[in-house]
């Protein structure tokens, strides 16, 4: 599809695709601002951090961002915890592999004592300071979210070991709140990020800016975008994925523009399939 988008539009990316270039997402200025914070003053203290939002708000796009960037700092060893709903013994493992520490999981004194080391070893003699994020964390065991609440601790909590920033729904917030066992972790979380639902501007923005960067900010009308940023109801998922059909019907149909007019006969057809539910429960 990607020459058929070059010849037809002269893109050089699809710009509704997950895995566009990490410099051409979109960065609204609270994503922007948490950014800074964390790069600037977070990592230097270490300890935990939360972002809390709505699928399709934002978070794995700014887990991205923070990985680019945290990645460029020196002194920083990041990694991406991509198992959050791992038991502690898998939980050390991945945690091993990502900050090359040789982990016995069938004895957790072993590998809490291992990882500590090592990464006592990393700040005090390199510099060196782990970074770990983790996406979906709502969905993380209670027990392994304190394994990282005393993995952290040094000195009487004088001193983070490294660096934990979260993200994940609004069930986490709820979770750090509520949960009895997980009150002394979300009392250490230092900062915090809720991502909004979007508004119609900032959706707007968001599309035109993908457009730009991938090579073509004229690609679609302002009625068309207007109408796609209507109906995505605050949320950047929904609005990239009706742009993304309607660009794959517009390739499919070698069409030179995008306007209202493709909008309204690829989604009556859509609505126009569905059964309706007299329909459906005969």
């Amino acid at each position: 599809m990607k020459q058929t988008l070059h010849a037809l539009y002269g893109l050089k990316w699809n710009p509704f695709s997950p895995d566009i270039p990490t410099e051409s997402l979109y960065v609204p200025p609270a994503m922007e601002n948490f950014i800074w914070r964390i790069e600037n003053t977070h990592v230097q203290e270490g300890g935990f951090a939360l972002i809390v939002g709505d699928p399709g708000t934002g978070k794995s796009c700014l887990l991205r961002l923070l990985s680019e960037k945290l990645n460029q700092v020196q002194g920083l060893t990041v990694g991406t915890f991509t198992h959050p709903q791992s038991s502690v013994r898998d939980f050390y493992n991945e945690l091993g592999d990502l900050f090359d520490v040789p982990i016995k999981t069938h004895n957790r004194w072993y590998s809490f004592k291992s990882l500590r080391q090592k990464w006592q070893n990393h700040i005090e003699n390199h510099c060196i300071k782990p970074v770990l994020l983790i996406d979906e964390a709502q969905e993380m065991q209670s027990s392994v979210m304190n394994e990282l609440r005393l993995l952290n601790s040094h000195r009487y909590d004088s001193k983070n070991l490294l660096t934990v920033i979260f993200a994940g729904n609004d069930l986490l917030l709820d979770r750090f709140r509520s949960t009895t066992s997980l009150l002394p972790l979300g009392s250490r979380i230092r900062k915090r990020l809720h991502m909004e639902h979007a508004s119609s501007e900032q959706l707007q923005e968001c599309l035109i800016h993908l457009l730009e960067k991938a090579g073509n900010a004229m690609l679609m009308s302002e009625t068309l975008i207007d109408t796609i940023c209507d109906h995505s109801v605050g949320n950047y998922r929904i609005m990239t994925t009706l742009a993304n059909e309607l660009l794959e019907e517009a390739c499919r149909r070698k069409l030179s523009h995008l306007d209202e007019k493709l909008y309204l006969e690829v989604f009556a057809q859509s609505s126009k399939k569905k059964p309706s539910s007299s329909q459906s429960r005969k």
